[in-house]
């Protein structure tokens, strides 16, 4: 995989297919190979070319020590963005990353075509702050959760009931959390800690669409729906029957619905 310098850390990134280009920026304590699962095949078959990479914290891009923040985060992409030269480009970001796609819609309008914000919010509400304040307790406590703790945590979380009940496929995902357990990247945990940025989205003067997920309880749809309502140009879809993991639960609902908005923009 190579790599680029931007805003002083290394990033290793990912271009695929042809056409013209579609950055993909993930969510917090995931690889940008993710997307490879779902996303970026179903970009590449409608025309378009890929480019995914790992944020800062997530191997094999560097890992400074300490926490990390929205404008960190915000200024690696748009040092990505620049060195590849593939601005204006079509942005797809999911949670954390929607958000630092919001934020370079708003800093750098010049080099974004157009964005699709997947699981996104402008501000957290007292039960997301709350979720937020304990999980920094927890890494900040030093306790390791045992792997099958962390894997049924981790799938009620992120997982709608209509995966959950599924014994086969919640064994499925169960024993894959297990597997993946502690590989998390700590310096990630305070960039959802921001303010409220509802009045500031009202400057974005790009087209956006924003999708929430049924049963999402990191970014719920009322939060994803604050995020429409704030941006001047931007559309509003949710997803029935899939929790924060949308694009992994419901994939091709997800991407019809991402390419329908980039081929229209």
């Amino acid at each position: 995989m190579p790599f680029v310098n931007s805003n002083g850390i290394r990033l290793s990134y990912q271009r695929s297919g042809h056409g013209e280009p579609v950055l993909l920026i993930m969510g917090s304590g995931a690889a940008g190979r993710v997307w490879t699962m779902h996303q970026t095949p179903a970009l590449n078959k409608a025309g378009y070319e890929t480019i995914v990479f790992d944020n800062r914290g997530i191997a094999p891009s560097d890992a400074p020590l300490g926490e990390y923040t929205l404008a960190d985060m915000t200024a690696d992409t748009l040092g990505l963005i620049e060195a590849l030269e593939i601005g204006p480009c079509r942005i797809v970001g999911t949670s954390m990353g929607s958000m630092i796609a919001q934020e370079i819609a708003l800093a750098r309008p010049d080099l974004v075509q157009c964005a699709v914000l997947l699981a996104t919010r402008a501000r957290s509400d007292a039960t997301r702050r709350m979720m937020q304040a304990a999980e920094r307790s927890l890494t900040a406590s030093g306790i390791t959760l045992p792997p099958k703790y962390e894997a049924v945590r981790t799938v009620l979380e992120m997982l709608s009931p209509t995966t959950l009940n599924d014994d086969d496929v919640a064994a499925g995902w169960l024993e894959i959390f297990e597997l993946t357990a502690g590989q998390s990247a700590p310096g990630q945990q305070s960039v959802d800690a921001t303010g409220d940025r509802r009045e500031a989205l009202r400057q974005v003067a790009v087209p956006c669409r924003a999708i929430a997920f049924s049963d999402d309880l990191i970014c719920p749809p009322h939060l994803v729906a604050e995020v429409a309502d704030a941006i001047p140009d931007c559309d509003y879809l949710e997803i029935p029957r899939c929790g924060h993991l949308g694009n992994l639960e419901n994939p091709d609902a997800v991407n019809t619905a991402i390419i329908e908005f980039l081929d229209k923009n």
